[in-house]
């Protein structure tokens, strides 16, 4: 994952950026910030799926 964008990263493992949220190294990354946000050695990233129901 290292020098790839969030969103590299996202699209890469299947994931729809849309419905999703990423938090790395404990922080929250905002959507606007996906194609900006870098990866580097030794991040660690927490990718949250959200689901429908009820």
């Amino acid at each position: 994952m290292a020098g790839r964008t969030v969103a590299e990263c996202l699209e890469e493992y299947g994931y729809d950026a849309k419905r999703v949220a990423v938090e790395k190294n404990g922080d929250i990354v905002p959507k606007a910030r996906y194609g900006e946000t870098l990866l580097k050695d030794g991040d660690i990233i927490e990718i949250v799926g959200f689901v429908g129901g009820g």
